[in-house]
């Protein structure tokens, strides 16, 4: 049976990590990932991540922060010092026993097109992570064309992408070619929306057409954790943080009956 993952949001109302992480422990989960984005998290990251280990919650993966990403594509300092940002971070992960990091690789619905420029800096983040066993996969955001850019022309087998059920959903309006990915799916956010916009809701509780992705998966040879990148807020605030996360394991129980079928 494959595992069943959830993030530790910081994007979470009126509750702060520690007591989403609690929550995502008395709930039944034993693996999470973690926002390692640089930005001032109260409590820290490192917080976070420390109070994870006395949880005994394992961390499938760190999603990398993404602020000044579309800098990556152009010529200029903002986009150099992205390199060493990440090689920073990877370096951390690496000590810290995480052994693979998602990363965007542009942010909101305009971005300057994926180039040469670009490419160069990533092959140089993903040959620094190879060089310490990290893999690295690359979400779907908002804009198509750079995973298959990405994919294509970067051969490295500690590659591959990280499948957002929920930006496919909202902004791609369920158009993803899968088998562009074959092999190389490493990691998934699984959550869903009624497509108004990336609520970041639990599954089944949007529009999304579950049995379609989940066949979708296996078919591409996704073989790794059922995560979920679940936010508490909306009307789920009506049933309080704990009931929020047994809900969200529930459902992820169902995820993996349905992968198992």
């Amino acid at each position: 049976m494959r595992d069943i993952a959830v993030v530790v949001s910081n994007d979470n109302k009126d509750v702060d990590a520690i007591e989403t992480i609690d929550a995502i422990k008395k709930a039944g989960f034993k693996n999470v990932f973690i926002q390692w984005y640089n930005k001032n998290f109260n409590p820290s990251q490192e917080e976070q991540l420390k109070y994870i280990r006395e949880q005994n919650l394992n961390v499938i993966f760190a999603h990398l922060g993404y602020q000044n990403i579309n800098d990556l594509w152009l010529e200029n300092e903002v986009g150099n010092s992205l390199v060493e940002r990440y090689k920073k971070d990877i370096k951390i992960c690496k000590e810290n026993n995480i052994q693979m990091v998602v990363m965007h690789l542009n942010s909101k619905s305009e971005a300057p097109k994926y180039n040469e420029t670009g490419l160069k800096r990533l092959q140089g983040i993903v040959d620094y992570a190879e060089s310490l066993d990290i893999k690295v996969a690359f979400e779907n955001t908002k804009i198509k064309g750079y995973l298959e850019y990405v994919i294509e022309n970067i051969k490295n087998e500690n590659v591959g992408i990280c499948f957002d059920s929920g930006h496919c959903h909202v902004y791609f309006k369920d158009e993803f070619d899968f088998s562009k990915f074959k092999n190389r799916i490493f990691a998934v956010h699984l959550h869903d929306n009624d497509q108004s916009d990336d609520l970041h809701l639990i599954p089944f509780d949007g529009t999304l057409d579950w049995k379609k992705l989940i066949k979708d998966l296996k078919e591409n040879n996704y073989n790794g954790p059922i995560t979920m990148e679940l936010c508490y807020g909306y009307e789920y605030l009506n049933m309080g943080i704990e009931n929020f996360y047994k809900k969200g394991y529930k459902v992820g129980e169902k995820l993996q009956g349905m992968f198992e079928n």
